[in-house]
Protein backbone atom coordinates (compact mmCIF):
# COMPACT_ATOMS: atom_id res chain seq x y z
CA UNK A 1 0.00 0.00 0.00
CA UNK A 2 1.46 3.39 -0.97
CA UNK A 3 1.56 6.33 1.46
CA UNK A 4 -1.40 8.12 -0.13
CA UNK A 5 -3.64 5.07 0.21
CA UNK A 6 -2.43 4.57 3.80
CA UNK A 7 -3.24 8.20 4.63
CA UNK A 8 -6.72 7.84 3.15
CA UNK A 9 -7.33 4.63 5.12
CA UNK A 10 -6.25 6.24 8.39
CA UNK A 11 -8.53 9.25 7.78
CA UNK A 12 -11.49 6.98 7.00
CA UNK A 13 -10.73 4.93 10.12
CA UNK A 14 -10.61 8.02 12.35
CA UNK A 15 -13.88 9.33 10.90
CA UNK A 16 -15.49 5.94 11.48
CA UNK A 17 -14.27 5.87 15.08
CA UNK A 18 -15.76 9.30 15.79
CA UNK A 19 -19.10 8.36 14.22
CA UNK A 20 -19.19 5.07 16.13
CA UNK A 21 -18.37 6.95 19.31
CA UNK A 22 -21.16 9.50 18.76
CA UNK A 23 -23.75 6.79 18.08
CA UNK A 24 -22.47 4.81 21.07
CA UNK A 25 -23.48 7.64 23.42
CA UNK A 26 -27.14 6.93 22.58
CA UNK A 27 -26.74 3.33 23.76
CA UNK A 28 -24.80 4.59 26.77
CA UNK A 29 -27.65 6.75 28.07
CA UNK A 30 -30.25 4.11 27.22
CA UNK A 31 -28.52 1.35 29.20
CA UNK A 32 -27.19 3.64 31.94
CA UNK A 33 -23.57 2.74 31.21
CA UNK A 34 -20.59 5.09 30.89
CA UNK A 35 -19.87 5.78 27.24
CA UNK A 36 -16.29 4.58 27.73
CA UNK A 37 -17.57 0.97 27.71
CA UNK A 38 -18.72 1.30 24.12
CA UNK A 39 -15.61 3.20 23.04
CA UNK A 40 -13.37 0.50 24.51
CA UNK A 41 -15.49 -2.21 22.92
CA UNK A 42 -15.11 -0.51 19.53
CA UNK A 43 -11.33 -0.46 20.01
CA UNK A 44 -11.26 -4.15 20.94
CA UNK A 45 -13.27 -5.06 17.83
CA UNK A 46 -10.92 -3.00 15.65
CA UNK A 47 -7.91 -4.70 17.23
CA UNK A 48 -8.83 -7.78 15.20
CA UNK A 49 -8.11 -5.81 12.04
CA UNK A 50 -5.60 -3.17 13.17
CA UNK A 51 -2.42 -4.13 15.03
CA UNK A 52 -1.48 -1.54 17.64
CA UNK A 53 0.99 -1.94 20.50
CA UNK A 54 2.46 1.56 20.88
CA UNK A 55 2.21 2.21 24.63
CA UNK A 56 3.96 5.57 24.29
CA UNK A 57 1.39 6.90 21.81
CA UNK A 58 -1.45 5.60 23.98
CA UNK A 59 0.05 7.31 27.04
CA UNK A 60 0.57 10.58 25.14
CA UNK A 61 -2.99 10.65 23.79
CA UNK A 62 -4.34 9.60 27.19
CA UNK A 63 -2.50 12.38 29.01
CA UNK A 64 -3.67 15.00 26.52
CA UNK A 65 -7.23 13.70 26.83
CA UNK A 66 -7.06 13.90 30.63
CA UNK A 67 -6.00 17.55 30.37
CA UNK A 68 -9.04 18.34 28.23
CA UNK A 69 -11.43 16.30 30.41
CA UNK A 70 -10.19 17.82 33.67
CA UNK A 71 -10.34 21.30 32.14
CA UNK A 72 -13.93 20.77 31.04
CA UNK A 73 -14.99 19.35 34.41
CA UNK A 74 -13.22 22.07 36.38
CA UNK A 75 -14.80 24.88 34.35
CA UNK A 76 -18.29 23.52 35.01
CA UNK A 77 -17.72 23.09 38.75
CA UNK A 78 -19.05 25.96 40.83
CA UNK A 79 -16.90 26.88 43.82
CA UNK A 80 -20.01 27.67 45.86
CA UNK A 81 -21.13 24.08 45.30
CA UNK A 82 -17.89 22.33 46.26
CA UNK A 83 -16.85 24.71 49.06
CA UNK A 84 -18.92 22.93 51.76
CA UNK A 85 -17.50 19.52 50.80
CA UNK A 86 -13.95 20.45 49.81
CA UNK A 87 -12.34 19.00 52.95
CA UNK A 88 -14.13 15.66 52.49
CA UNK A 89 -13.23 15.57 48.79
CA UNK A 90 -9.54 16.24 49.52
CA UNK A 91 -9.54 13.58 52.24
CA UNK A 92 -11.00 11.08 49.78
CA UNK A 93 -8.46 12.17 47.14
CA UNK A 94 -5.48 11.57 49.43
CA UNK A 95 -6.17 9.33 52.43
CA UNK A 96 -8.85 7.40 50.55
CA UNK A 97 -6.54 6.71 47.60
CA UNK A 98 -3.70 5.66 49.92
CA UNK A 99 -5.92 3.21 51.85
CA UNK A 100 -7.30 1.75 48.61
CA UNK A 101 -3.75 1.37 47.28
CA UNK A 102 -2.59 -0.56 50.35
CA UNK A 103 -5.60 -2.92 50.51
CA UNK A 104 -5.56 -3.75 46.79
CA UNK A 105 -1.75 -3.89 46.81
CA UNK A 106 -1.67 -6.56 49.52
CA UNK A 107 -4.50 -8.47 47.82
CA UNK A 108 -2.78 -8.34 44.41
CA UNK A 109 0.40 -9.75 45.97
CA UNK A 110 -1.39 -13.02 46.71
CA UNK A 111 -3.92 -13.14 43.88
CA UNK A 112 -1.43 -12.33 41.09
CA UNK A 113 1.59 -13.97 42.75
CA UNK A 114 3.81 -10.88 42.60
CA UNK A 115 6.07 -9.08 45.06
CA UNK A 116 4.70 -6.65 47.64
CA UNK A 117 6.31 -3.70 45.85
CA UNK A 118 4.65 -4.69 42.57
CA UNK A 119 1.37 -5.31 44.37
CA UNK A 120 1.43 -1.80 45.82
CA UNK A 121 2.21 -0.46 42.35
CA UNK A 122 -0.86 -2.24 41.02
CA UNK A 123 -2.92 -0.80 43.88
CA UNK A 124 -1.70 2.72 43.08
CA UNK A 125 -2.69 2.30 39.42
CA UNK A 126 -6.32 1.47 40.27
CA UNK A 127 -6.46 3.63 43.41
CA UNK A 128 -8.06 6.76 41.97
CA UNK A 129 -11.51 7.37 40.60
CA UNK A 130 -11.78 8.74 37.09
CA UNK A 131 -12.96 12.23 36.25
CA UNK A 132 -14.22 11.39 32.75
CA UNK A 133 -16.31 8.45 33.98
CA UNK A 134 -17.66 10.29 37.04
CA UNK A 135 -18.50 13.50 35.15
CA UNK A 136 -20.26 11.61 32.35
CA UNK A 137 -22.25 9.30 34.64
CA UNK A 138 -23.26 11.80 37.35
CA UNK A 139 -24.05 14.51 34.82
CA UNK A 140 -27.15 12.62 33.73
CA UNK A 141 -28.34 11.49 37.17
CA UNK A 142 -30.58 13.18 39.72
CA UNK A 143 -28.34 12.43 42.71
CA UNK A 144 -28.33 15.11 45.41
CA UNK A 145 -26.04 18.02 44.59
CA UNK A 146 -23.92 17.67 47.75
CA UNK A 147 -22.94 14.11 46.89
CA UNK A 148 -22.40 14.87 43.21
CA UNK A 149 -20.15 17.81 44.13
CA UNK A 150 -18.10 15.62 46.49
CA UNK A 151 -17.61 12.89 43.90
CA UNK A 152 -16.72 15.32 41.12
CA UNK A 153 -14.28 17.26 43.30
CA UNK A 154 -12.67 14.00 44.45
CA UNK A 155 -12.32 12.62 40.92
CA UNK A 156 -10.87 15.92 39.71
CA UNK A 157 -8.27 16.12 42.48
CA UNK A 158 -7.22 12.51 43.19
CA UNK A 159 -5.37 11.93 39.92
CA UNK A 160 -2.18 13.64 41.19
CA UNK A 161 -2.05 11.28 44.19
CA UNK A 162 -2.38 8.22 41.97
CA UNK A 163 0.21 9.51 39.50
CA UNK A 164 2.64 10.30 42.31
CA UNK A 165 2.24 6.87 43.93
CA UNK A 166 2.60 5.10 40.58
CA UNK A 167 5.74 6.98 39.53
CA UNK A 168 7.27 6.70 43.03
CA UNK A 169 6.68 2.96 43.32
CA UNK A 170 8.12 2.31 39.84
CA UNK A 171 11.19 4.28 40.84
CA UNK A 172 11.41 2.37 44.12
CA UNK A 173 11.14 -1.01 42.32
CA UNK A 174 13.86 -0.04 39.86
CA UNK A 175 16.04 1.73 42.47
CA UNK A 176 15.40 0.21 45.93
CA UNK A 177 18.17 2.31 47.47
CA UNK A 178 16.10 5.53 47.19
CA UNK A 179 14.96 7.13 50.43
CA UNK A 180 11.18 6.86 50.86
CA UNK A 181 11.11 9.89 53.18
CA UNK A 182 12.52 12.16 50.48
CA UNK A 183 10.06 10.68 47.99
CA UNK A 184 7.20 11.46 50.37
CA UNK A 185 8.42 15.05 50.78
CA UNK A 186 8.48 15.45 47.02
CA UNK A 187 4.75 14.68 47.04
CA UNK A 188 4.00 17.82 49.03
CA UNK A 189 6.27 19.82 46.73
CA UNK A 190 4.44 18.53 43.66
CA UNK A 191 1.02 19.26 45.15
CA UNK A 192 2.08 22.71 46.33
CA UNK A 193 3.48 23.66 42.93
CA UNK A 194 0.40 22.34 41.19
CA UNK A 195 -1.94 24.32 43.44
CA UNK A 196 -0.04 27.62 43.38
CA UNK A 197 0.83 27.60 39.68
CA UNK A 198 -2.69 26.43 38.82
CA UNK A 199 -4.07 29.50 40.62
CA UNK A 200 -1.51 31.68 38.85
CA UNK A 201 -2.28 30.33 35.38
CA UNK A 202 -6.01 30.66 36.07
CA UNK A 203 -5.64 34.32 37.05
CA UNK A 204 -3.46 35.01 34.01
CA UNK A 205 -5.87 33.25 31.65
CA UNK A 206 -8.83 35.29 32.92
CA UNK A 207 -6.92 38.56 32.49
CA UNK A 208 -5.70 37.73 28.99
CA UNK A 209 -9.01 36.33 27.69
CA UNK A 210 -11.02 39.29 29.02
CA UNK A 211 -8.58 41.83 27.61
CA UNK A 212 -8.39 40.40 24.09
CA UNK A 213 -10.67 41.54 21.26
CA UNK A 214 -10.40 38.98 18.45
CA UNK A 215 -12.20 39.20 15.14
CA UNK A 216 -13.73 35.76 15.73
CA UNK A 217 -15.28 34.47 18.96
CA UNK A 218 -14.03 30.99 18.01
CA UNK A 219 -10.51 31.99 19.07
CA UNK A 220 -11.42 32.42 22.75
CA UNK A 221 -12.04 28.68 23.38
CA UNK A 222 -8.77 27.89 21.61
CA UNK A 223 -6.94 30.33 23.87
CA UNK A 224 -8.57 28.81 26.97
CA UNK A 225 -7.58 25.23 26.12
CA UNK A 226 -4.09 26.47 25.18
CA UNK A 227 -3.70 27.88 28.70
CA UNK A 228 -4.79 24.51 30.13
CA UNK A 229 -2.19 22.64 28.09
CA UNK A 230 0.46 25.24 28.89
CA UNK A 231 -0.23 25.02 32.63
CA UNK A 232 0.19 21.22 32.52
CA UNK A 233 3.40 21.43 30.52
CA UNK A 234 5.06 24.16 32.59
CA UNK A 235 4.09 22.67 35.97
CA UNK A 236 5.15 19.16 34.95
CA UNK A 237 8.49 20.51 33.66
CA UNK A 238 9.02 22.07 37.11
CA UNK A 239 8.28 18.64 38.69
CA UNK A 240 4.91 19.73 40.00
CA UNK A 241 1.51 18.09 39.56
CA UNK A 242 0.40 19.12 36.09
CA UNK A 243 -3.04 17.51 36.37
CA UNK A 244 -3.79 19.32 39.63
CA UNK A 245 -2.67 22.60 38.03
CA UNK A 246 -5.09 22.06 35.12
CA UNK A 247 -8.03 21.35 37.44
CA UNK A 248 -7.30 24.35 39.70
CA UNK A 249 -6.76 26.62 36.69
CA UNK A 250 -10.12 25.47 35.26
CA UNK A 251 -11.84 26.14 38.60
CA UNK A 252 -10.50 29.71 38.59
CA UNK A 253 -11.60 30.22 34.98
CA UNK A 254 -15.04 28.73 35.52
CA UNK A 255 -15.75 30.81 38.63
CA UNK A 256 -14.55 34.14 37.23
CA UNK A 257 -16.32 36.85 35.28
CA UNK A 258 -15.18 35.48 31.93
CA UNK A 259 -16.04 36.77 28.50
CA UNK A 260 -17.33 34.23 25.95
CA UNK A 261 -17.99 31.70 28.71
CA UNK A 262 -20.68 29.86 26.74
CA UNK A 263 -18.51 29.60 23.64
CA UNK A 264 -15.66 28.20 25.72
CA UNK A 265 -17.91 25.70 27.53
CA UNK A 266 -19.53 24.44 24.33
CA UNK A 267 -16.15 24.06 22.65
CA UNK A 268 -14.84 22.14 25.66
CA UNK A 269 -17.80 19.76 25.61
CA UNK A 270 -17.30 18.87 21.97
CA UNK A 271 -13.52 18.67 22.25
CA UNK A 272 -13.86 16.60 25.43
CA UNK A 273 -16.03 14.05 23.63
CA UNK A 274 -13.56 13.82 20.76
CA UNK A 275 -10.72 13.15 23.20
CA UNK A 276 -12.73 10.56 25.16
CA UNK A 277 -13.65 8.69 21.99
CA UNK A 278 -10.06 8.79 20.72
CA UNK A 279 -8.48 7.84 24.05
CA UNK A 280 -10.73 4.93 25.00
CA UNK A 281 -10.79 3.52 21.48
CA UNK A 282 -7.00 3.70 21.32
CA UNK A 283 -6.71 2.00 24.72
CA UNK A 284 -9.11 -0.68 23.48
CA UNK A 285 -6.80 -1.23 20.52
CA UNK A 286 -3.90 -1.70 22.94
CA UNK A 287 -5.64 -4.71 24.50
CA UNK A 288 -5.45 -8.12 22.85
CA UNK A 289 -8.77 -9.89 23.61
CA UNK A 290 -7.14 -13.32 23.34
CA UNK A 291 -5.12 -12.53 26.49
CA UNK A 292 -8.15 -11.60 28.64
CA UNK A 293 -9.55 -15.09 29.43
CA UNK A 294 -6.36 -15.99 31.28
CA UNK A 295 -6.73 -13.09 33.72
CA UNK A 296 -10.51 -13.15 34.05
CA UNK A 297 -10.73 -14.88 37.44
CA UNK A 298 -7.99 -12.90 39.22
CA UNK A 299 -9.27 -9.74 37.54
CA UNK A 300 -12.81 -10.37 38.77
CA UNK A 301 -11.56 -11.12 42.29
CA UNK A 302 -9.57 -7.89 42.45
CA UNK A 303 -12.44 -5.91 40.91
CA UNK A 304 -14.90 -7.16 43.54
CA UNK A 305 -12.40 -6.47 46.32
CA UNK A 306 -11.97 -2.94 44.99
CA UNK A 307 -15.70 -2.28 44.77
CA UNK A 308 -16.85 -4.05 47.95
CA UNK A 309 -13.88 -3.76 50.33
CA UNK A 310 -11.05 -1.37 49.44
CA UNK A 311 -13.14 1.57 48.20
CA UNK A 312 -15.70 1.41 51.08
CA UNK A 313 -12.94 1.15 53.71
CA UNK A 314 -11.14 4.11 52.16
CA UNK A 315 -14.34 6.16 52.02
CA UNK A 316 -15.53 5.40 55.56
CA UNK A 317 -12.10 6.01 57.06
CA UNK A 318 -11.33 9.23 55.16
CA UNK A 319 -14.80 10.70 55.86
CA UNK A 320 -14.80 9.63 59.51
CA UNK A 321 -15.17 13.21 60.77
CA UNK A 322 -17.47 14.46 58.01
CA UNK A 323 -21.21 15.04 58.29
CA UNK A 324 -22.11 12.42 55.71
CA UNK A 325 -24.70 9.89 56.84
CA UNK A 326 -24.21 6.15 56.52
CA UNK A 327 -26.33 5.88 53.32
CA UNK A 328 -24.40 8.79 51.80
CA UNK A 329 -21.08 7.07 52.51
CA UNK A 330 -22.43 3.90 50.94
CA UNK A 331 -23.34 5.76 47.76
CA UNK A 332 -19.98 7.58 47.66
CA UNK A 333 -18.27 4.19 48.00
CA UNK A 334 -20.25 2.68 45.15
CA UNK A 335 -19.84 5.70 42.87
CA UNK A 336 -16.03 5.43 42.80
CA UNK A 337 -15.84 4.65 39.09
CA UNK A 338 -12.55 3.69 37.48
CA UNK A 339 -11.77 4.73 33.92
CA UNK A 340 -9.15 6.53 31.87
CA UNK A 341 -6.66 7.38 34.64
CA UNK A 342 -5.97 3.76 35.73
CA UNK A 343 -5.62 2.63 32.12
CA UNK A 344 -3.23 5.48 31.32
CA UNK A 345 -1.25 4.74 34.50
CA UNK A 346 -1.14 1.07 33.49
CA UNK A 347 0.98 2.12 30.50
CA UNK A 348 3.69 3.39 32.89
CA UNK A 349 4.96 -0.10 33.82
CA UNK A 350 4.86 -1.01 30.12
CA UNK A 351 6.97 2.04 29.28
CA UNK A 352 9.35 1.30 32.17
CA UNK A 353 9.94 -2.26 30.94
CA UNK A 354 8.76 -3.98 34.14
CA UNK A 355 8.36 -7.76 33.62
CA UNK A 356 4.75 -7.76 34.83
CA UNK A 357 3.78 -4.64 32.86
CA UNK A 358 1.60 -6.53 30.31
CA UNK A 359 -0.09 -8.45 33.13
CA UNK A 360 -0.88 -5.22 34.99
CA UNK A 361 -2.33 -3.60 31.89
CA UNK A 362 -4.67 -6.49 31.10
CA UNK A 363 -5.91 -6.87 34.69
CA UNK A 364 -6.44 -3.12 35.05
CA UNK A 365 -8.32 -3.12 31.77
CA UNK A 366 -10.62 -5.88 33.05
CA UNK A 367 -11.22 -3.99 36.31
CA UNK A 368 -12.16 -0.82 34.40
CA UNK A 369 -14.71 -2.70 32.30
CA UNK A 370 -16.34 -4.39 35.29
CA UNK A 371 -16.39 -1.14 37.27
CA UNK A 372 -18.04 0.75 34.41
CA UNK A 373 -20.59 -1.98 33.66
CA UNK A 374 -21.56 -2.93 37.23
CA UNK A 375 -21.21 0.36 39.11
CA UNK A 376 -22.06 2.73 36.26
CA UNK A 377 -25.39 1.03 35.57
CA UNK A 378 -26.47 0.81 39.22
CA UNK A 379 -25.54 4.22 40.72
CA UNK A 380 -28.91 5.83 40.00
CA UNK A 381 -31.07 2.89 41.24
CA UNK A 382 -28.95 2.68 44.40
CA UNK A 383 -29.40 6.42 45.02
CA UNK A 384 -33.18 5.97 44.76
CA UNK A 385 -33.06 2.93 47.07
CA UNK A 386 -31.07 4.89 49.67
CA UNK A 387 -33.33 7.94 49.36
CA UNK A 388 -30.53 10.12 48.01
CA UNK A 389 -32.00 11.02 44.64
CA UNK A 390 -33.03 14.63 44.23
CA UNK A 391 -35.58 16.04 41.85
CA UNK A 392 -34.87 15.41 38.21
CA UNK A 393 -33.44 18.66 36.97
CA UNK A 394 -34.27 19.62 33.46
CA UNK A 395 -31.24 20.61 31.54
CA UNK A 396 -30.67 24.28 30.92
CA UNK A 397 -31.59 24.92 27.34
CA UNK A 398 -29.76 27.47 25.29
CA UNK A 399 -32.65 29.43 23.86
CA UNK A 400 -30.52 32.06 22.16
CA UNK A 401 -27.55 31.42 19.94
CA UNK A 402 -25.13 34.34 19.83
CA UNK A 403 -23.03 34.54 16.69
CA UNK A 404 -20.07 36.88 16.31
CA UNK A 405 -19.94 38.45 12.87
CA UNK A 406 -16.88 40.58 13.26
CA UNK A 407 -15.22 42.79 15.82
CA UNK A 408 -17.73 44.92 17.74
CA UNK A 409 -17.70 46.96 20.92
CA UNK A 410 -20.98 45.48 22.11
CA UNK A 411 -21.77 42.30 23.97
CA UNK A 412 -24.77 40.46 25.32
CA UNK A 413 -24.56 39.58 29.00
CA UNK A 414 -26.46 36.50 30.10
CA UNK A 415 -27.54 37.12 33.72
CA UNK A 416 -29.58 34.84 36.00
CA UNK A 417 -31.77 36.50 38.65
CA UNK A 418 -31.13 34.96 42.08
CA UNK A 419 -32.91 35.45 45.40
CA UNK A 420 -31.58 38.53 47.18
CA UNK A 421 -31.12 40.70 44.09
CA UNK A 422 -32.54 44.18 44.70
CA UNK A 423 -34.19 44.37 41.27
CA UNK A 424 -36.64 41.51 41.97
CA UNK A 425 -40.21 42.82 41.74
CA UNK A 426 -39.22 45.94 39.85
CA UNK A 427 -40.30 46.91 36.36
CA UNK A 428 -37.62 47.28 33.66
CA UNK A 429 -38.35 51.00 33.36
CA UNK A 430 -37.40 51.44 37.04
CA UNK A 431 -33.84 50.14 36.60
CA UNK A 432 -32.29 53.40 35.37
CA UNK A 433 -30.17 51.58 32.80
CA UNK A 434 -27.66 53.67 30.82
CA UNK A 435 -29.08 54.90 27.54
CA UNK A 436 -26.94 52.55 25.45
CA UNK A 437 -27.82 49.44 27.55
CA UNK A 438 -30.86 47.41 26.52
CA UNK A 439 -32.57 44.28 27.93
CA UNK A 440 -33.20 42.32 24.74
CA UNK A 441 -34.93 39.23 26.17
CA UNK A 442 -36.27 37.77 29.40
CA UNK A 443 -36.16 33.97 29.66
CA UNK A 444 -38.83 32.71 32.09
CA UNK A 445 -38.88 28.92 32.34
CA UNK A 446 -39.19 27.68 28.77
CA UNK A 447 -40.68 30.96 27.52
CA UNK A 448 -39.10 34.02 25.91
CA UNK A 449 -40.82 37.14 27.26
CA UNK A 450 -40.57 40.25 25.11
CA UNK A 451 -39.14 42.96 27.40
CA UNK A 452 -41.28 46.06 27.81
CA UNK A 453 -41.11 48.95 30.22
CA UNK A 454 -43.73 47.39 32.52
CA UNK A 455 -42.20 43.89 32.49
CA UNK A 456 -41.67 42.82 36.11
CA UNK A 457 -38.44 40.97 36.93
CA UNK A 458 -38.94 37.75 38.86
CA UNK A 459 -36.60 35.43 40.72
CA UNK A 460 -35.41 32.68 38.37
CA UNK A 461 -35.55 34.85 35.25
CA UNK A 462 -32.62 35.00 32.88
CA UNK A 463 -31.96 38.37 31.28
CA UNK A 464 -30.05 39.02 28.07
CA UNK A 465 -28.59 42.52 28.32
CA UNK A 466 -27.06 44.24 25.30
CA UNK A 467 -24.58 47.01 25.93
CA UNK A 468 -21.05 48.30 25.36
CA UNK A 469 -18.30 46.21 26.89
CA UNK A 470 -17.21 49.30 28.82
CA UNK A 471 -20.52 49.30 30.71
CA UNK A 472 -20.07 45.81 32.20
CA UNK A 473 -19.23 47.06 35.72
CA UNK A 474 -22.17 49.49 35.66
CA UNK A 475 -24.51 46.63 34.73
CA UNK A 476 -23.15 44.52 37.58
CA UNK A 477 -23.77 47.38 40.00
CA UNK A 478 -27.39 47.78 38.91
CA UNK A 479 -28.09 44.06 39.20
CA UNK A 480 -26.27 43.59 42.51
CA UNK A 481 -27.66 41.95 45.67
CA UNK A 482 -29.49 43.93 48.34
CA UNK A 483 -27.84 44.26 51.73
CA UNK A 484 -29.70 41.96 54.08
CA UNK A 485 -28.97 40.01 57.26
CA UNK A 486 -30.17 36.96 55.33
CA UNK A 487 -27.46 37.51 52.73
CA UNK A 488 -24.23 37.58 54.80
CA UNK A 489 -21.99 38.00 51.78
CA UNK A 490 -23.36 39.92 48.85
CA UNK A 491 -22.00 38.03 45.85
CA UNK A 492 -21.27 39.69 42.56
CA UNK A 493 -23.87 38.91 39.87
CA UNK A 494 -22.47 36.59 37.25
CA UNK A 495 -22.40 38.05 33.77
CA UNK A 496 -21.81 35.64 30.90
CA UNK A 497 -20.87 37.82 27.94
CA UNK A 498 -21.00 36.89 24.29
CA UNK A 499 -20.18 39.02 21.27
CA UNK A 500 -23.10 40.00 19.09
CA UNK A 501 -23.51 41.64 15.76
CA UNK A 502 -25.39 44.90 16.18
CA UNK A 503 -27.55 44.05 13.15
CA UNK A 504 -29.13 41.24 15.18
CA UNK A 505 -30.76 43.69 17.63
CA UNK A 506 -33.81 44.39 15.48
CA UNK A 507 -34.81 40.75 15.04
CA UNK A 508 -38.29 40.27 16.60
CA UNK A 509 -38.96 37.96 19.53
CA UNK A 510 -41.98 35.67 19.86
CA UNK A 511 -44.98 37.33 21.57
CA UNK A 512 -45.37 37.32 25.35
CA UNK A 513 -46.89 34.21 26.87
Amino acid sequence: MDLTALTDSIIILLASLLLIGVFATKFSSRFGLPALVFFIAAGMVLSRFVYFDNAFLAQLVGTFALIVILFEGGMQTKYTTIRPVISSALSLATIGVLITTVIIGISATYILGISLEEGLLFGAIVGSTDASAVFSVLGGKNIKERLTATLEAESGSNDPMAVFLTVTLIEWIQHPEHDLVSLALSFFLEMGLGLLLGLGFGWLAVKVINSMNFDSSGLYPVMAIAFAILSYGVVSALHGSGLLAVYVMALVLGNSDLTYRQSILQFNKGFGWIMQITMFTLLGLLVFPAELPGIMLPGLALSLLLMLVARPVGVFFSTMFSKFSFPEKVLISWAGLRGAVPIVLATYPLMSGLPNGPLFFNVVFFIILTSAVIQGATISPLAVKLGLAGESASGQHSLLELVALGKTKSEINHLHIHAGMKIIGKELQELNLPEEVLVTAVIRGEQIVTPRGNTVIREGDTLYILGPKAQREKIKEIFSFRESPHVPVAPTPELIPGDVDEKEIDKPFPPDK
